[in-house]
């Protein structure tokens, strides 16, 4: 074992596998230095497994970073960013060594954590550490799924790996055990972890609070496990062989390292964790790694040009896979038609005539039913639609009936089952949609969402197309109470930027929000349904439902014309306006209904638009939604009134929750007679609704 690199190796070179492997660990050093801030430690500690990995097994091309048969690759450990960026950078990608120079400045491509679009070779923003593992399961289903899919026998062109680096701090968090255990369920024998066993974290010795064994938890998820000195090129090498060997489980390679490797004084220290090594203690390392202590992103031209063999060796692996896939059209021209249109990520033409049609004489439906309706009408015309729930397939109504499960049987299940956990569910949507070609939706109540909100975010920030279905969205859940009757859901959701919020009125609306989710390629979109049942709107006498693509838009005129004052409602709550506009109208007020299922759509039409909807000029403005009141006061401005929800619910039939807290007819009319005659009113301007 070499003393500088702590590196075993009986390749035909080692000489050059230890200038390569310190050349990571000085760029990181000064990559960190440079920018006064990040993480030196991990890319030191763990470039030995990255070198081997990236220049023995990676099948990669960096002249085409999208190459469809890649092997991802995923840093779920994305404070140790700069191990990813260098290797980038030395295989070949289009990621200058500029950009490591300017590592966590303003408008970089190598931003402190790795994200998504801004550098190439990036498969997936990793910061809140476990998200990136669940991500590399997600893709690991994506390509079980692609494969079965479209290869057939003679003809694999769906044929590579899923790799991630893990850290202790992954594996703390819950988000990880959830993933891991389903991916042992599922058998995926195409996703191998490195677990860059370090034992630091931000405290310190994780012995402080992380004692478990986790080779043996992973061993019961049904996972391979193998356990190798971190530093040991062959065996690192031999366990990576062995782990693609492993075609049943998928594999778990605890590598045992040490943070800042070969740093005199900051070796197996949290101080290496979160900050630079500081100029001088850089040099004395750099001095035991045989490097000029005063060069900085020094790049030995050996070192460079054995990295960049990576360039014509994944030239040649994907000229290979052309050959095959030239093949696959002849063989089978229909399903090569197919994987052109998957690869392009776009849907089939015509997929909207699929769409039921809802009239009322369907009688009332819950909006959940709707959707259930719609899902199985377009699962026919949407091969690359695949889904499941947190084991509420049931509740949600979101199985896609006559199709089989995805799973060790039949990988080209459509039906996914993700057991209750939300929050992996998230993650593993992200990375399906990450894998490319897929639209996935993932399914349950409303109020867990908040179970899954970092994978949300996430999703928003990746502006990834995944779709969840939130059901039981109000009080309307009735009897199972409080606990499971969201309140604030809605306005977290519409707090995250680039995520679309949708709450339909009836089962038309839910057909054109499914519609507009599908069709929406920018950011993900969250359908919020009704468990209650809700009359189907008569569109002969009501605006179309293609309004909900505006977000907003007038669903009944007042009379006359000219409106006296304006309701705005979603959701379940469009036919208490409709009802209270009624009752209104008979006493000679002229009231406007405006049906608003997403503020997020709504605010992003022209300025003309949304005063033709809510027009200046009336104030007198009333807002009904099962929900907290917060943030609709930029609808209904200071003049107007807010029937809504802003304390927990209760434990009740849903029919008598609605009495009790207010949301009738009666009351919004009510509201908007005290809007119109504000000195006769109760000036209550936000809530509106009793207290319950």
């Amino acid at each position: 074992m070499n003393l500088a690199t702590g590196a075993a190796s009986n390749s035909p070179d080692p000489a050059l596998d230890e200038l390569c492997i310190n050349t990571v660990r000085t760029l990181a050093m000064d990559t960190v230095q440079q920018a006064k801030s990040g993480h030196p430690g991990m890319p030191m500690g763990a470039a030995a497994m990255g070198y081997v990995l990236w220049t023995r097994f990676l099948r990669h091309n960096p002249s085409n970073p999208h190459w469809p048969n890649r092997d991802r690759f995923v840093l779920s450990a994305g404070h140790g960013s700069a191990l990813l960026y260098i290797l980038l950078h030395l295989t070949g990608y289009d990621l200058p060594l500029e950009q490591l120079k300017r590592f966590r400045q303003w408008d970089s491509s190598t931003p402190g954590h790795p994200e998504y679009r801004r550098a190439p070779g990036v498969e997936t923003t990793t910061g809140p550490l476990g998200q990136g593992f669940g991500n590399a399961v997600g893709m690991a289903m994506a390509q079980r799924f692609t494969a079965a899919r479209f290869n057939r026998p003679g003809h694999a062109i769906v044929d590579h790996h899923i790799y991630t680096i893990a850290s202790d701090g992954d594996f703390m968090e819950g988000v990880s055990s959830e993933a891991a255990s389903l991916a042992g369920h599922l058998h995926l024998g195409n996703l191998i972890c490195l677990y860059d066993d370090n034992h630091i974290s931000i405290e310190g010795d994780t012995a402080l609070a992380f004692t478990e064994d986790v080779g043996r938890r992973f061993e019961a998820y049904r996972w391979h496990v193998q356990q190798v000195e971190g530093n040991d090129l062959e065996a690192v090498a031999r366990a990576i062989a062995a782990a693609q060997a492993e075609t049943e489980r998928p594999s778990l390679i605890v590598a045992h390292t040490h943070i800042a490797y070969g740093s005199p004084n900051f070796q197996d220290s949290a101080a290496a964790h979160g900050a630079p090594l500081g100029e001088e203690e850089v040099k004395r390392t750099k001095e035991r790694f045989g490097f000029s202590p005063d060069q900085t992103f020094h790049l030995p031209p050996a070192a460079l040009a054995h990295f960049r063999k990576a360039v014509a060796r994944g030239t040649v692996l994907e000229q290979e896979w052309q050959q095959r896939l030239a093949a696959y059209r002849v063989a089978h021209p229909e399903l090569a038609a197919q994987w052109d249109l998957h690869t392009r990520g776009e849907l089939p033409a015509g997929w909207q005539a699929a769409l039921p049609v809802f009239t009322p004489a369907d009688g009332a439906l819950a909006t959940r039913t709707a959707s259930g309706r719609v899902l199985n009408a377009i699962a026919p015309a949407l091969p690359q639609l695949l889904g499941g729930s947190a084991d509420l397939a049931p509740s949600t109504e979101t199985y896609l009936k006559g199709l089989p499960d995805f799973g060790p049987q039949d990988y080209s299940g459509r039906n996914l089952h993700f057991g209750v956990r939300e929050h992996s569910m998230g993650a593993l949507l992200n990375g399906i949609c990450l894998y490319g070609g897929l639209r996935p939706y993932g399914a349950t109540f409303l109020i867990f969402s908040d179970y899954m909100r970092p994978p949300m975010r996430l999703a928003a920030m990746m502006e990834l197309p995944v779709i969840y279905v939130f059901t039981h969205d109000s009080i309307g859940l009735g009897e199972d109470g409080p606990t499971h009757q969201p309140v604030e859901q809605l306005l977290a959701l519409r707090a995250v930027p680039n995520l679309v919020v949708l709450r339909p009125a009836d089962a038309t609306e839910t057909a054109e929000a499914w519609r507009i989710a599908l069709e929406r390629t920018e950011g993900p979109t969250a359908l919020a349904l009704s468990r209650q049942r809700l009359p189907v709107l008569d569109r002969s006498a009501l605006a179309p439902a293609e309004g909900l693509a505006r977000g907003g838009y007038v669903l009944s005129e007042a009379q006359g014309g000219t409106p006296q004052a304006i309701i705005i409602a979603t959701g379940s709550e469009v036919h208490l306006a409709l009802a209270a506009q009624a009752q209104l109208q008979a006493q000679g007020v002229a009231v406007r209904v405006v049906s608003m299922p997403s503020w997020e759509l709504f605010d992003a039409q022209p300025h003309a638009y949304q005063d033709a909807v809510l027009p200046p000029g009336v104030r007198a403005r009333v807002a009904a939604e099962a929900a907290t009141t917060l943030g609709w006061s930029r609808y209904v401005g200071d003049a107007g009134a807010v029937v809504g929800i802003d304390h927990f619910g209760a434990s009740a039939p849903a029919e008598v929750l609605y009495q009790q807290f207010g949301f009738t007819p009666e009351h919004v009319a009510q509201r908007v007679q005290d809007v119109l005659s504000p000195s006769t009113g109760s000036g209550q301007r936000r809530t509106g609704a009793p207290s319950g």
